[in-house]
């Protein structure tokens, strides 16, 4: 132990007998430690950011969607051949034991007015469940009920974007709106949400899919079915079940392709957690070849450093050093000179990940685990790319040595 620590001790000494050059050459090792804690940190940060919007979404929640038609061979893509009505969503309510909640979807793009003032916005048609599977809440005002629905009433919950922009500080509740000619009565603004990266969840108005679909939309087909697993643990058999509810009401023979497609939070999650853990190894890799670079660095200065040192090694070695001990001297150099980097770069790692979260609309997740390998990692390069230039020193000829200018 007491002579690791005094060789640990001469490293530190002849690194500081040339303190700008030592903290050049560790600069590579600096930057790429560093380059990779908040590279990763910046993946693992995006990846969480993703799931938590997914998860916003609601709970538990299976989407429904119409099938793709195909025309000469070619498929339309998803939804190009819909045959959903607001009866496909009344049997799988009926009939399905594995969910706790179903609402069709019927979504409309329209320009609402109040007044002098007027917004774009999207208008969804749905049913009371709808609130329950998207986690949505009230601020003021009241929900609208299953009987609104049947009477295909005229009333609308407002997202707080829609509000802001329609009555400023004023409460909507109670006042009318116009979605392109039709009259609705604001009954509720929806609590916020807030902005995501599937988009600002507060830019949307709500109403009864009875009314959105007779009386904006002038057809019988929905959009899509949205539904919530009764537990996460049921998604997998409510999917099941979802699926031969609708080939039963849709009279598909066995043998015939499904004309819907059913999607779950769950696979949603998935591929998108896949696709940002994909980018993180990406970045980090990118980032590690600096890792690589400054491992040549070390490499070339410690070559450099045995050059200069010739005469040192020469008569070290004729009083009685082994070449082990030069190779242990020159190879500790360079490990110390690769950890100190290393550190540095954990440091300034940290600090830029609190910088970027304060600063910016990125987040950073700091990862111990990926902290000690970059650590790990940089004392690596160091016994790499410095073992070369140590057994250089070791094998050279003591009377050469002595004699060299």
């Amino acid at each position: 132990m007491k002579r690791i620590f005094n060789l640990i001790k001469v490293a530190i000494k002849s690194i500081l007998k040339n303190r700008m050059r030592s903290l050049l050459t560790s600069l590579g090792i600096i930057i790429g430690v560093s380059a990779v804690i908040i590279m990763v940190a910046i993946g693992q940060g995006s990846q969480a950011k993703i799931e938590e919007n997914i998860a916003s979404l609601g709970t538990n929640m299976i989407m429904i969607m119409p099938g793709a038609s195909r025309a000469g061979g070619v498929s339309q893509g998803a939804g190009s051949y819909n045959r959903f009505t607001l009866k496909d969503a009344e049997t799988i309510k009926e009939q399905a034991t594995l969910l706790s909640a179903v609402s069709p979807v019927v979504r409309s793009g329209a320009q609402v007015i109040n007044g002098s003032n007027n917004w774009s916005t999207t208008i969804y048609g749905v049913s009371p469940d709808y609130f329950s599977i998207r986690n949505y809440e009230i601020e003021s005002g009241n929900l609208f009920t299953e009987r609104d629905v049947l009477a295909r009433k005229k009333v609308a919950l407002i997202g707080k974007t829609v509000a802001e922009e329609l009555f400023g500080n004023n409460d909507p509740v109670g006042e009318q709106i116009r979605v392109r000619s039709t009259p609705f009565t604001v009954v509720g603004v929806l609590k916020e949400k807030g902005q995501t990266g599937m988009g600002d969840q507060d830019d949307l108005i709500l109403a009864p899919s009875t009314t959105v679909l007779y009386r904006l939309k002038g057809s019988q087909y929905i959009d899509m079915i949205n539904a919530s697993a009764l537990e996460s643990d049921y998604i997998e058999a409510a999917q099941n079940e979802i699926q031969s509810i609708l080939r039963e009401a849709h009279r598909l023979n066995t043998g015939d392709d499904d004309d819907f497609t059913i999607r779950t939070q769950a696979e949603i999650t998935e591929a998108a957690s896949a696709m940002s853990q994909t980018m993180t190894m990406l970045l980090g890799s990118v980032a590690g070849v600096s890792l690589i670079v400054g491992g040549i660095g070390i490499m070339n200065i410690m070559l450099v450093s045995v050059t200069e040192r010739t005469r040192e090694i020469g008569i070290r070695l004729s009083v009685g050093a082994r070449t082990r001990d030069i190779l242990t001297q020159f190879l500790s150099e360079a490990i110390v000179l690769s950890l100190i980097g290393g550190i540095i770069g954990i440091l300034l790692a940290i600090g830029l990940s609190i910088l970027i979260n304060d600063f910016t609309n990125l987040r950073t997740v700091l990862n111990p685990l990926v902290i000690l390998m970059a650590f790990s990692f940089s004392g690596a390069v160091g016994i790499f790319f410095g073992y070369y230039p140590a057994r250089k020193a070791a094998t050279l000829n003591p009377i050469d040595a002595l004699r060299y200018e």
